[in-house]
């Protein structure tokens, strides 16, 4: 028979789970939000675009990963895949993208305890990403005056221009490597489910009909300008760590390098003793479409980086 012990503890448990939203897990303190000096990332929005996203987030929303009580607004609140991911690539065999800008692999809603969903149901699945992104001739709001967006000035004026300099694979087609983005991780996001947008039947007067694919854009342009605002080539660069055929660098003094693009820790990533990927963590305060990103510990991922102690090359492409 269980002790009075054991079944105080149980229903405490229960108490605690009816907390969070359903398959949300438990939130680390939230003094790493309080006590950080670093601001969070106001991502510009184009105000030249009109959208079909159809909610006004309250200022106190809560910042993903974070809550403590259960939030009603899903289109607010970002979970459970609370933990946003930032990858960058550095590809050198073959070279891809710029030689002087790394290139970016994807935005990642992972779990609040590292671990992560895919292939999802909160967003539909597509497979024409390009078609979509070509036919909304999707802009760009220019980067944040405070970005180091040095490396990344570039005069296309789409989103599927900047794309196809910018996030490209090593192997396949850029639309089969979007395509695969989207299925895996946009369709985690649930603030990109169609119903966060105004129904086609009865847009507001802010915003247009949802159609289709609007989601879509809304992933990959919030994806995109995120990534404008984290240069880490530009970084790597300002602590004197540059692409060489000769020169090897300390894991250490890479990461505190890029320490200093968000204030965190940032996961940095090798193919044998190559850098080749880097991983920005952020929590969310409000929708992914509108809401602040906070910079956050990559949660559950120590041991996956693979770089060395010493002896890490960083190759020119």
């Amino acid at each position: 028979m269980p002790t009075l012990r054991t079944l105080t503890q149980y229903a405490s448990n229960i108490l605690n789970l009816a907390q969070h939203p359903l398959l949300s897990s438990p939130p680390p303190s939230t003094s790493s939000i309080s006590t950080s000096t670093q601001a969070p990332f106001n991502l510009p929005l184009n105000q030249q675009t009109q959208t079909s996203f159809d909610h006004t987030c309250p200022v106190d929303s809560p910042v993903s990963c974070h809550n403590i009580t259960s939030f009603p607004d899903s289109c607010c609140f970002i979970y459970p895949g609370g933990q946003l991911l930032q990858t960058q690539f550095w590809d050198t065999t073959p070279s891809v993208g710029p030689s002087d800008s790394w290139t970016l692999h994807g935005l990642w809603p992972d779990l609040c305890d590292g671990s992560y969903p895919s292939f999802c149901k909160a967003a539909p699945m597509y497979h024409n990403i390009t078609a979509i992104l070509s036919s909304s001739n999707a802009s760009l709001s220019p980067p944040p005056s405070s970005s180091s967006d040095s490396s990344q000035t570039t005069s296309t004026s789409t989103l599927l221009d900047y794309m196809l300099q910018y996030w490209l694979p090593n192997r396949g087609s850029p639309d089969s490597f979007w395509e695969h983005e989207w299925n895996k991780h946009g369709t985690c996001i649930n603030t990109l489910s169609p119903s966060c947008y105004s129904p086609s039947s009865s847009p507001s007067i802010s915003t247009q009909p949802y159609a289709p694919g609007d989601e879509v854009i809304s992933f990959f342009t919030r994806a995109v300008t995120l990534f404008r605002t984290l240069d880490t080539y530009a970084a790597l660069a300002a602590a004197g760590i540059l692409p060489s055929t000769t020169r090897t660098y300390r894991r250490e003094e890479i990461s505190a390098a890029l320490q200093k693009v968000t204030g965190r820790d940032v996961l940095v990533r090798c193919r044998g003793n190559r850098l080749n990927e880097v991983w920005y963590s952020f929590n969310v305060k409000g929708s992914l479409q509108e809401g602040e990103f906070v910079p956050s510990e990559p949660v559950g991922k120590m041991g996956r980086g693979g770089c060395p102690e010493g002896g890490v090359r960083y190759l020119p492409k």
